[in-house]
């Protein structure tokens, strides 16, 4: 397989890189001065593109590989590659759901600890000398015992869910259709989860239905004693929204890992003291980049074996 060209669309990690490497002829797109220097020199040479939440496969792109078999995504999101392109061209595509989930759902209830324990601020407290020269820290808010509503029911969804159920939280969701496998209480309408949940963690899939799910009115429904937790993708929420809501009191607090513009993050959040921000390192430990290098491996490797991929989406 080492005449097969795989096109890597941006720096994803050092250990999938070697490991194509290894396999393949690893072809990088952002060593060259731009996608059309790349596609002059390399368009007939691309089998198969690895891309991840920042870059993946839109429609021109294909357009312009004319023998581009597969699209295997460093992710689980799916939102960065045009599915129906793929499929009218018959362009397999895999992601790595499952060895992601665990990673994600603890960042989850980590922003969830650090909004409502200001576990930020606490640190900020002590690094700067309040704590030595006397002051007291100001009370933060319990998170045992407090309703979660959770938007996407999903692989990361149920365990986070779990997780929650071990702080002896009440669980609810909003998904499109209620689960039969589970007896947490289901809104059909997320206004109504909103209404009845103390914190809102969105863990959905981005499609255009999901796109700004969380609006205005999700926000007010949610409250000003309410904490939004958004481990999903940025444009789930309505970010201008958010911050408006977040600078007037509407909203307690909430805890970021995704961004409408990433990396760019509103200057309005920067300042706030009941916002927790990461930048999206949800999945980002040793032990899962790892393992989602290697599926995204072992799926290229199926698929120019001819054998059955491991986690096929089209």
């Amino acid at each position: 397989m080492e005449n097969v060209g795989v096109m890597m669309t941006c720096p994803m990690s050092a250990y999938l890189e070697q490991e194509l490497e290894n396999r393949f002829k690893l072809l990088k797109l952002w060593e060259f001065p731009s996608t059309t220097h790349f596609l002059t020199q390399h368009s007939d040479s691309v089998m198969a593109v690895v891309g991840n939440t920042k870059l993946g496969a839109d429609s021109e792109l294909i357009e312009l590989l004319p023998r581009l078999e597969i699209v295997a995504s460093y992710s689980v999101g799916l939102d960065k590659i045009d599915l129906n392109k793929c499929r009218e061209r018959g362009i397999r595509v895999t992601n790595t759901p499952d060895v992601l989930t665990d990673d994600v759902a603890d960042i989850a209830v980590g922003l969830i600890l650090a909004a409502l324990r200001k576990i930020c601020a606490c640190d900020g407290f002590v690094r700067t000398g309040l704590w030595r020269n006397g002051d007291s820290f100001e009370l933060a808010t319990k998170f045992s015992g407090k309703s979660i509503g959770i938007v996407g029911l999903g692989r990361i969804g149920s365990a986070i869910a779990k997780r929650a159920k071990a702080f002896g939280c009440t669980i609810s969701y909003h998904s499109r259709t209620k689960k039969q496998d589970t007896n947490y209480t289901y809104y059909s309408n997320i206004i109504d989860l909103a209404s009845n949940c103390d914190i809102l963690v969105v863990a959905c899939a981005l499609t255009e239905e999901t796109r700004h799910i969380v609006n205005r009115k999700v926000i007010d429904a949610l409250g000003p004693k309410g904490i939004l937790i958004n481990i999903g993708r940025g444009p789930h929420v309505d970010e201008l929204e958010l911050v408006s809501a977040l600078c007037e009191g509407r909203l307690a607090g909430a805890g970021l890992d995704v961004f409408e513009n990433e990396p760019e993050v509103p200057k309005s959040l920067l300042g706030l003291q009941n916002v927790v921000l990461l930048p999206h390192v949800g999945s980002d430990t040793i032990e899962t980049s790892k393992a989602m290098a290697d599926l995204v491996v072992a799926n290229l490797e199926a698929h120019f074996l001819k054998r059955p991929l491991l986690t096929p989406v089209v």
